[in-house]
């Protein structure tokens, strides 16, 4: 009887279990428990956790304090939006008192849903402000005052020690230079970010970082050390070997603010009582890598008690007119760890490791030897055809990183101030065998939380799709960057545009835009043209591509589109509309056809190419597509920020853009003048053509196709629409065959050559195992990797709604298409998780669907008959689910709650 009891009590605990409510995931401005925000009206964003189906939230209430006791118990409270009846809960904003700089507040949710279940966080989330304005810096900017050796340009060491008289209660570090630091408070690591500051338009805005170091503040003795390395403000930076872009002098912002456990405050600033020299670093450049003598440590100069009696007192340097900034986005850190995969000697006879990955980062070295030996690394993404180590691709990059030990036991090197893009490790005077344990290589990216996967029943789809993804970790180390590897590294604005709306199926990239995109408006002319590369290391003239420049429109449209995030809308407005403003005042009778243009750039071409086949699409054409899509995203902007004025206005510049395409570049007959695939393309997916012109269009579409034996012939502004526009009107068939294409050209014809990432030619190892031309073959470039984003909309089918972005309401859709028999893809939603997941099994189709709480999402099965769909056994009827319109193989179920489902038929 006791045993019966047990057991019935234990049912009814994992009932009561199974039905409750539960709030996760909670962040401020998108990221969990940041220290150093100066926005001043923070918005929450939480996600709801129900086993229950159909589960919405009805209401919540917001509490902020400065105590995590105080908001648990609800008292002596910061702020209260009290029970608030909403669904909201992505970006709700603060309604409470003006921030305080330097402070932690805490804060909890209660939410309530539609099934009378109610739940609160923890209460020990928070968030740290900032200083929240210049005046509350105390610090001064301060400098070498040593001759430098301008040719190496040793890294700069700075230094001060300072006494804690009383317990620490609470530390706080706000830090910032000019060219890149790494700090360190009593010899250990301040954070475990890299590359800090970050790169932005350093001569509008440097951001600063702030740490909560209460654990490394000692009370007593304790010291400051602070090393600096030219980074992208004073080492190379672009193809035309141009130093010292943004200044000469490398420079240091420090601000340590000390509260003690009676109240008491106190401040450690950077000004004149430092100190500096130089140490071990020699040299570091971004491009050429970094030179460590470990002979010339300083020993102990970061710690307490080190002789600096010889180190010469630092200077007092301007500032300068760039704004000092909170950091928003997530920073660069360590991120995967590769073990070599094998290790070997050349045709050429040289010492090589493979890490088996292309990735981007630096490999760290464990070795013993005497002092004076040298170690020289270098580094590529390739072996050429013999198998030898191939950097010809790389152009005057050097990709070295050296090391010189200084004997007298184990040693550990790794650069601090640059990185390389590389599969491939050459060895050189490494003392002793090179042993698998001795070198690890490490990737650096931006720590944005990955939040899609996809996979199917092909391998080598699967294997192009870790491709897109190590792509873009490769090249979104702060800014979004062409390539890794060579004297480039830049943040080209077309490449960002076409693969945007595929970065944020893969990571969380929010952030990552919204900080760049402040910087794409920064580096905007004041006439409105958009640089080819942002930050702009090019010069005034490198602006007002088509197709690059138009990332002003397209990214913040994806990002809002993606998030649910209308601010970033009201950021980019002017932006948005200045670029479109630019394209009108350049055109002449509706036409804009002028300017220097990149083009489709690589596109499909032939060598002594005499029958015409090479696909060159007229740049004004594509320019007048881009000009209707960039004011057509105006548009949507302006409804959606309620400027009425402003929709109408470029609502009637639109209709004479396509008017005036229609009178150049259609003919009667329907045909487009310049008759390519991408021509096609763009005026199907950017509505250039009337309604009754668009089919017969994307039939010449096809044909084209057709007529190169199937294969594309798209350069970076046609190949993210293609497959696009293909299933939009109906030839989702042909969108199969060009994916699973294994032939040059095609996407999976880099994967049948060994790629581990996207390549920036379709070809860049021919056939023949020779490479494309040198001069421009990078094998680690994500564009082309845009088909990433059909591969999520359209084979699994996970999309978004316009009309409730950030997939509030969502539609779930897949296009089962011959040659793949199962695909599955999970996306982390502002919301939580959704999947869909379907397999063919004869004539047997299964379909998973999960929909995470406070969503709801229109449901698209690919099935013939109603009566033939049952959901868990059960028929659509008693499952109580609603099927409405059927046609075109698909039947449609309306507002489908969240929960788990699986449909079979």
């Amino acid at each position: 009887m006791k045993k019966l009891a047990l057991t019935t009590s234990l049912l009814f605990a994992a009932l009561l279990a199974f039905g409750q409510l539960a709030v996760k995931n909670l962040k401020v401005e998108n990221l969990t428990n940041p220290v150093g925000l100066d926005e001043t009206q923070p918005r929450f964003s939480w996600q709801m956790e129900s086993p229950a189906c159909n589960v919405l939230q009805t209401a919540y209430e917001i509490r902020v304090g400065n105590d995590a006791a105080a908001v648990a118990s609800g008292k002596k409270l910061t702020w209260s939006s009290g029970k608030t009846a909403s669904d909201a809960s992505v970006f709700v904003s603060y309604g409470g008192p003006a921030m305080q700089p330097g402070k932690k507040y805490f804060w909890q949710v209660t939410v309530w849903d539609n099934q009378g279940n109610t739940a609160t966080s923890g209460g020990t989330d928070f968030w740290q402000t900032g200083l929240l304005s210049a005046a509350n810096w105390k610090a001064k900017w301060i400098a070498t005052s040593f001759q430098e050796d301008t040719v190496q340009q040793p890294s700069p060491l700075f230094r001060k020690e300072f006494a804690a008289k009383k317990v620490v209660k609470s530390a706080t570090a706000y830090i910032t230079s000019k060219g890149l630091y790494e700090a360190n408070i009593n010899g250990q690591r301040v954070g475990d970010a890299c590359l800090t500051p970050g790169w932005t338009a350093y001569q509008e805005r440097i951001q600063y970082q702030a740490y909560d170091v209460t654990n490394l503040v000692k009370q007593g003795p304790n010291a400051l050390g602070i090393t600096l390395g030219n980074g992208w403000y004073r080492g190379f930076i672009g193809f035309s070997g141009q130093h010292s872009f943004y200044g000469k002098e490398l420079g240091l912002l420090f601000q340590l603010d000390i509260v003690y456990t009676d109240g008491k405050t106190e401040s450690i600033v950077s000004d004149g009582s430092w100190k500096c020299s130089t140490g071990s670093i020699v040299s570091s450049e971004i491009y050429h890598g970094e030179t460590i003598d470990a002979r010339l440590e300083k020993t102990g100069w970061n710690k307490p008690g080190f002789n600096d009696t010889a180190w010469p007192k630092v200077k007092l340097t301007d500032g300068g007119p760039a704004a000092i900034v909170a950091t928003y986005n997530e920073p660069i850190r360590k991120q995967t760890r590769f073990t070599p995969k094998s290790i070997f000697t050349t045709p050429k006879g040289e010492q090589v490791i493979d890490f088996g990955q292309n990735l981007v980062g630096w490999v760290e070295v464990q070795v013993s030897g005497k002092a004076g030996d040298k170690i020289t690394l270098y580094h590529a993404e390739v072996l050429d055809k013999a198998g030898n180590f191939y950097t010809e691709n790389l152009r005057p990059a050097k990709q070295m990183n050296t090391y010189i030990l200084k004997g007298g036991g184990a040693e550990f090197f790794e650069p601090h101030f640059t990185f390389q893009g590389f599969r491939y490790l050459r060895v050189e005077g490494f003392p002793g065998d090179i042993l698998p344990e001795n070198f690890t290589a490490v990737a650096l990216y931006s720590d944005m939380p990955e939040t899609g996967t996809f996979s199917c029943s092909n391998p080598l789809i699967n294997q192009l799709q870790h491709n897109i993804q190590w792509g873009q970790r490769g090249n979104f180390l702060d800014v979004p960057t062409d390539c890794p590897q060579r004297d480039e590294r830049l943040g080209w604005t077309g490449d960002a545009q076409a693969f945007s709306r595929t970065a944020t199926f893969n990571h969380d990239a929010h952030n990552f835009y919204l900080k760049w995109l402040k910087d794409v408006a920064l580096d905007q002319r004041t006439d409105g043209s958009v640089p080819f590369v942002v930050p702009n290391v090019l010069g005034e003239g490198a602006c007002g591509s088509t197709g690059w420049a138009d990332v002003a429109t397209i990214v913040p449209w994806n990002v809002y589109l993606a998030y649910g995030d209308k601010r970033v809308l009201e950021n980019q407005f002017e932006s948005m509309k200045a670029w479109v403003d630019y394209m009108t005042a350049q055109s002449q009778n509706d036409l804009w056809n002028n300017g220097f243009h990149f083009g489709d750039w690589l596109f499909y071409s032939e060598n002594n190419d005499n029958i015409g086949n090479s696909a060159v699409t007229q740049k004004p054409l594509i320019q007048q597509c881009f000009w209707a899509h960039s004011t057509q995203l105006v548009i949507n902007a302006a409804n959606v920020l309620g400027k009425k004025e402003e929709a109408d206005s470029y609502r009637m510049l639109l209709a004479k853009i396509k008017g005036a395409f229609l009178r150049e570049y259609v003919t009667p007959s329907g045909a487009l003048v310049s008759g390519t695939q991408t021509a096609y393309v763009l005026a199907l997916n950017f509505d250039m053509l009337p309604e009754n012109m668009r089919q017969q269009a994307a039939e010449r579409l096809v044909t084209n196709i057709d007529s190169y034996g199937t294969h594309l012939t798209t350069g970076f502004l046609g190949t993210p629409y293609l497959c696009h526009v293909l299933n939009r009107f109906g030839h989702t068939d042909v969108a199969y065959k060009l994916l699973l294409r294994e032939k040059y050209p095609s996407w999976l014809y880099p994967v049948t050559m060994g790629a581990t990432t996207i390549w920036e030619r379709w070809d860049g190892i021919r056939p023949d195992s020779t490479f494309e031309e040198a001069s421009m073959n990078s094998f680690n470039h994500y564009a082309y990797g845009a088909i990433g984003d059909w591969m999520y909309r359209t084979i699994a089918g996970i999309n978004t709604d316009e009309n409730a972005p950030g997939y509030k309401r969502m539609v779930i859709k897949p296009y089962l298409g011959e040659g793949l028999t199962e695909a599955s893809a999970e996306y982390l939603t502002p919301y939580g998780k959704v999947k869909s997941h379907w397999q063919t099994t004869g004539g047997h189709t299964r379909m998973e669907v999960e929909i995470p709480p406070n969503t709801s999402a229109v449901v698209h099965l690919p099935a013939s008959t109603v009566e033939a769909v049952k959901e868990s056994g059960k028929t659509l009827a008693e499952a109580k689910l609603s099927a409405g319109k059927t046609g075109k193989g698909y039947i449609v179920l309306d507002a489908v709650g969240s929960g788990s489902y699986v449909f079979e038929w």
